[in-house]
């Protein structure tokens, strides 16, 4: 019942301007997605404001649920809970919204938040077994690996029952009578996919493109005395890695070569940095030192997109990391050296 997406955060929730107290056992959720909540989705992609973009856990309704209905369950992070809502327009049912320290289903379930104690947690805070005669729990299926039903049946009687991965086969799975297809299963993770999440991507080398910015600046007034448009054309590469890194890693997954994702950034930043460096040439010495660095930042950011796919598991990302960072590191490091001996010889 999750987006397929990695954004999280902290904080302090957002103010829900999509509710409806009224009386009953909880609060009436809206299933219209306002102009503000787009906005908020929109500043979130570009990493703005995501340390708290979440929501109040607890139980909410949707329409006019009774004793009957089903109760779905998801994380607080408040993109997900707006990709939940606007796909239950016209339906009646409960919403059980964990408190996952605003982080969604995918990622929470990894880090433990989205998990056993939490969902147990809620279910006695929000006394279910009061609000609904049935015992059944319908947990979102990227969920599954941070939910022990066997204990949650066990503390609460109610019996977990695993959904679709995407919200939007919600009303396709409860007409079915709670069952999931072959289809509700898969993740197609797409090109869409895949470059929705690029904008945070890109916003995160922001300050590493000043700093760069900044150290090429400051080389080209030592080496020539004087300020030019040099600057841009050797910042020129650095911002081909990061457009390979950010957009073309994403955008090229499948096809890039390796299953390891900074190679995969590696590959796609060789390419653009070395058209870049044919299209605007330089010494020998600076232009190694400018690929060095270049490279390593796709590499990096190529890496840092293994936590937002469907290709390998939280302990795999953290087994990347582990691997890939020192070479990366290092390779930088050269890099920097180069492009400053460069500016002395």
């Amino acid at each position: 019942m999750d987006k397929v997406s990695c954004g999280c955060g902290g904080g302090s929730p957002v103010q829900l301007t999509h509710i409806e107290m009224q009386a009953g056992p909880a609060p009436v959720l809206s299933t219209v997605v306002m102009w503000r909540d787009v906005l908020g989705g929109w500043r979130v992609r570009w990493g703005m404001g995501r340390m708290r973009y979440r929501v109040a856990p607890g139980l909410y309704r949707v329409g006019e649920p009774d004793k009957q209905s089903p109760v779905l369950v998801t994380a607080n992070y408040k993109l997900t809970v707006d990709a939940v809502r606007r796909e239950l327009a016209g339906l009646s049912v409960w919403l059980l919204v964990l408190d996952t320290k605003g982080v969604n289903v995918w990622c929470a379930a990894g880090k433990g938040t989205f998990g056993t104690a939490e969902l147990v947690r809620r279910v006695e805070a929000a006394n279910l077994a009061g609000v609904v005669e049935h015992r059944n729990l319908i947990v979102p299926q990227l969920g599954a690996t941070g939910v022990a039903a066997h204990e949650v049946k066990r503390s609460t009687g109610f019996t977990v029952r695993y959904g679709p991965v995407r919200a939007g086969d919600i009303r396709a799975y409860l007409a079915g009578g709670m069952k999931a297809t072959p289809a509700m299963r898969r993740i197609a993770f797409g090109w869409k996919d895949r470059l929705i999440l690029a904008p945070v991507e890109v916003v995160g080398v922001l300050k590493p493109a000043i700093v760069i910015l900044a150290a090429l600046t400051v080389l080209d007034v030592l080496r020539y005395r004087s300020l030019s448009w040099r600057v841009a054309a050797d910042f020129a590469p650095f911002l081909a890695a990061m457009f390979a890194g950010g957009v073309l890693t994403p955008l090229l997954l499948p096809w890039l070569p390796s299953r390891v994702f900074a190679i995969k950034g590696a590959v796609a930043g060789a390419v653009c940095v070395a058209a870049a460096l044919i299209a605007l040439p330089g010494g020998a010495i600076a232009a190694a030192g400018t690929a060095l660095v270049a490279i390593a930042i796709a590499s990096y950011m190529g890496m840092m997109f293994t936590g937002s796919t469907t290709f390998t598991n939280f302990a795999g990302a953290r087994l990347e990391v582990r691997r890939a960072l020192p070479p990366i590191v290092v390779a930088a490091a050269l890099g920097a050296v180069l492009r400053v001996a460069a500016a002395f010889v």
